[in-house]
């Protein structure tokens, strides 16, 4: 089942899946910042009131506003324990 990264909760793990039609700019600037498909990332963190989040892609941290996140597609891995 895929859903969005902007989805997911705190310890999920994602494999992305693709983007969304319609990012225009922002596809591609995710592109630039390697939001490849087959990426796995690890959702680290939420700022305090939800926005931007923290994830650990490719052995690097990006701080993505979840507007822009809900433009990546992701199929959930499971949780960190």
């Amino acid at each position: 089942m895929t859903s969005t990264l902007a989805d997911l909760d705190q310890g999920c793990r994602a494999r992305i899946c693709g983007t969304r039609p319609g990012g225009g700019a922002v596809r591609r600037r995710l592109l630039d910042m390697g939001v490849t498909r087959g990426a796995e990332l690890l959702v680290e963190r939420a700022a305090p009131l939800g926005d931007p989040i923290e994830v650990l892609l490719k052995g690097y941290h990006l701080a993505i506003r979840r507007d822009e996140a809900a433009f990546i597609e992701v199929e959930r891995l499971g949780d960190e324990a």
